[in-house]
């Protein structure tokens, strides 16, 4: 939902009422009062806010207490970020003109900035009820409900606000907004498709996107993305468009518009990951693990970066090189984040730790101690140090770090099969066959459930997808 603040209600009104000024007592010097506020007004309008300011604080000492000078004053205020000192000469307005629904909804505005939620709600509500037809009154109070989340609430207002103002395209946009995040997608439709019969937007297609996504029409909504990125080829229509794509698994797609996601914006992250993704499911491993090699380097303290190359990296042993440089420079600029010790001494162990056992070894295992210390909840560095110790056949040793990573997380499905190996190892068969016997039952679950590594591509979508529509909503 947007945030812009509309005061055409009032000023529309200030045109008349500035003549209303002149039946006041007039002042010898600094010309007519009608004079002075409608100059006012002018530098309110053009945005010169102190010049406004300044002309009606000394106009509100010269004349009688005037409900259009504390109005616009407040407003003026309210432009310049003052919201207390505005909040004032708001309330002394509404208590002037009680019946001014534009006065109670500028002063429910400012409440609402103030955090004053309940006296911003009350001052909606008196709004509305003195002027049930008043647009502006009516889409601020819808706005007020949507910014806190009370989609239920904000729409029987954006409705009769659409409804005041049918050409309104912004009221319209944020109800179908408020539809769609209401769950009530083809009301949501109806009003999209109404605002796109006035004429197309690639917000609107997007939106529309969005709709047909969560109704399950995955063909129609590739479709609408498409068209909101042919539009507006922005970088975040063009990975919405390539992510619907991603996330139905239509790999060849997904790489051939990430893949021009990223000639048009090579400096993109969610490019970046984007096309290492969609590459790495479709097998091209290689090609896969530079576009995260690249993504690592457009953000290097980005942890998510690194985490999507540490689960694809195993398949592209060319690159090893690269790929130990990357996650040793994330250990150097991140040294108390867990993941960058981790991650580091995972690529030492894969790609080194043969060929110089008695080297990597154990600086691989001061780095998993170290992420360890720095985050004692990580189960997967227990895990770990358990396969390394029982690689050199230190089962003793293994099973305690196997054990403390099925205790932080039980349904760690290795970690059971490789602790019941070291419990045969050790001679424990009852213990090895309870851990055996486990490892089935989870197993067995896990293959009913949706594959991990594709629901963080989902998260991943999400993430990027979240941002785009909190950045609309302000």
């Amino acid at each position: 939902m947007r945030a812009v603040r509309r005061t055409a209600g009032f000023l529309s009104v200030a045109l008349v009422l500035v003549t209303c000024l002149g039946a006041q007592n007039a002042p010898r010097r600094g010309g007519p009062p009608q004079q002075q506020f409608q100059e006012a007004l002018s530098h309110y309008q053009s945005g010169q806010y102190a010049l406004a300011a300044g002309e009606l604080e000394a106009l509100a000492l010269k004349i009688p207490p005037s409900f259009q000078v504390d109005e616009l004053l407040g407003l003026v205020y309210s432009a310049e970020g003052k919201d207390e000192q505005a909040s004032r000469v708001l309330q002394e307005a509404v208590r002037l003109n009680p019946a001014s629904a534009a006065a109670r909804a500028n002063l429910a505005v400012n409440l609402a900035r103030l955090g004053k939620s309940s006296q911003a709600e009350a001052e909606f509500k008196q709004a509305v009820k003195a002027e049930p037809d008043n647009f502006e009154a009516n889409h601020d109070f819808g706005e007020f409900y949507a910014r806190a989340g009370r989609m239920g609430r904000a729409i029987p207002y954006l409705a009769r606000a659409q409804h005041l103002r049918p050409s309104s395209y912004e009221n319209g946009y944020d109800l179908a907004l408020a539809y769609e995040q209401n769950g009530q997608l083809e009301e949501a439709r109806r009003q999209i498709q109404e605002l796109l019969r006035t004429g197309e937007t690639a917000e609107l297609h997007d939106l529309l996107a969005e709709v047909d996504e969560r109704s399950g029409d995955y063909l129609a909504s590739a479709k609408e993305y498409q068209q909101a990125a042919h539009l507006d080829p922005s970088e975040q229509n063009i990975f919405d468009w390539g992510s619907e794509y991603l996330l139905h698994h239509t790999w060849n797609p997904a790489v051939e518009i990430f893949s021009q996601g990223v000639e048009r914006y090579p400096n993109s992250v969610p490019f970046a990951v984007g096309l290492g993704l969609a590459l790495y499911w479709r097998g091209d491993y290689d090609e896969a693990v530079k576009a995260l090699l690249r993504a690592t380097d457009l953000a290097p303290s980005d942890p998510h970066t690194y985490y999507f190359l540490s689960n694809a990296y195993e398949r592209a042993p060319g690159e090893a090189s690269e790929i130990i440089a990357r996650f040793r420079r994330f250990e150097d600029l991140c040294p108390n984040d867990t993941r960058a010790a981790y991650y580091y001494a995972m690529s030492l162990w894969k790609f080194k730790g043969a060929e110089n056992s008695d080297v990597v070894l154990p600086q691989v295992v001061s780095l998993l101690e170290k992420a360890a210390r720095l985050d004692p909840s990580y189960a997967d560095v227990h895990l770990q140090l358990g396969k390394l110790y029982s690689e050199q056949r230190e089962y003793s040793e293994a099973v305690p770090e196997y054990n403390r990573a099925v205790q932080l997380d039980p349904k760690l499905i290795e970690a059971h099969y490789l602790l019941g190996q070291a419990y045969v190892h050790l001679g424990k068969k009852e213990l090895a066959e309870k851990e055996f016997a486990l490892h089935q039952k989870l197993y067995a679950r896990h293959l009913a459930e949706d594959n991990q590594e594709r629901e963080r591509i989902r998260q991943f979508v999400y993430s990027i997808r979240g941002s785009q529509k909190d950045g609309r909503s302000q």
